[in-house]
């Protein structure tokens, strides 16, 4: 019995040894074929950030130093501060402030009846640029639908869209459900365009009726003209910038709701009337600031 004992247990030592000879193999099998994997690059999908119109490249998970790069996240909403609500628009198309603490001597910039040439355009955001200036760019439907990479680049120069109806047509002048589609067809098309519905309505020729409002207020939008008319649109202007920013200045009063167009005068006249309200002490509201309810 201790002979056959002594057989059994050197039996079994064999059996674990090449247990463990056969287990060293296979592992040894898996970390090359890791390895393999790691020392082939694999391409990952594109990613898109909407909201920034940027698109990242790349074309390997796997840095020289063996390290997954890091994945910016496309979600830009978490970083974005909202613009707290200081003014209010009254009755008379005035931006006032809701406090005592906020200043009143404001004047809101607008330009109506885009967007139409982008050199245009850009010169005037360039302005309003340079003056740290915020203005809403009141826009037709049919005019964005020929033009949409406008639209966008307004938005991508952190301006703001305003609805000015799908054609420039007398609005009073329609049914009731005719005017509604002319609010609602711009509402879609920007949404479409920029991922966002604009928040300010002006009617073309500051023309409109009680139905009209309910429509605009219907959408969440401020409804508004204008009460000061820098007269850019009129023959006795024309080709005279002088002429926009007297106009202007004849009518500056704290809270001035500013009309303006998108005309070459107007383009030549803007920095130097921003620096005029700029020495009398005026600043430029960011639309973005104002209720969308009046009072």
């Amino acid at each position: 019995m201790l002979i056959t004992s002594i057989l059994l247990s050197a039996c079994s030592a064999q059996n674990q040894s090449a247990s463990d000879a056969k287990d060293t193999k296979d592992d040894t099998a898996v970390i090359l074929s890791e390895k393999k994997k790691e020392a082939t690059p694999r391409t990952e999908p594109q990613i898109e950030n909407k909201n920034k119109d940027a698109v990242i490249h790349y074309e390997t998970n796997i840095d020289t130093t063996g390290k997954k790069p890091e994945v910016p996240s496309t979600d830009t909403t978490s970083s974005e501060v909202p613009i707290k609500k200081t003014y209010h628009m009254n009755s008379s198309y005035v931006i006032k402030p809701n406090d005592e603490s906020t200043p009143a001597k404001v004047v809101l910039l607008t330009f109506d009846d885009g967007p139409k040439d982008e050199k245009m355009i850009n010169s005037l955001m360039d302005t309003l640029d340079k003056h740290h200036a915020k203005a809403i760019f009141f826009v037709n439907g049919n005019r964005v639908k020929r033009q949409p990479k406008l639209l966008k680049m307004i938005h991508d120069r952190d301006q703001i869209i305003g609805n000015h109806a799908w054609d420039h047509e007398d609005l009073q002048k329609m049914s009731s459900s005719e005017a509604k589609k002319q609010v609602t067809d711009v509402q879609q098309i920007v949404k479409d365009i920029i991922g966002e519905k604009p928040q300010f309505f002006r009617p073309p020729f500051g023309s409109g009726n009680e139905a009209l409002k309910d429509a605009v207020k219907e959408e969440g939008m401020l409804y508004m003209t204008w009460s000061n008319g820098s007269l850019d649109w009129d023959k006795s202007t024309k080709n005279r910038p002088d002429k926009v920013i007297q106009n202007v200045l004849d009518q500056l009063h704290p809270g001035s709701n500013i009309l303006m167009h998108e005309l070459p005068w107007t383009v030549d006249a803007l920095d130097e009337l921003l620096t005029l309200l700029e020495k009398k002490g005026y600043s430029f509201v960011d639309p973005r600031a104002i209720e969308l309810q009046s009072r």
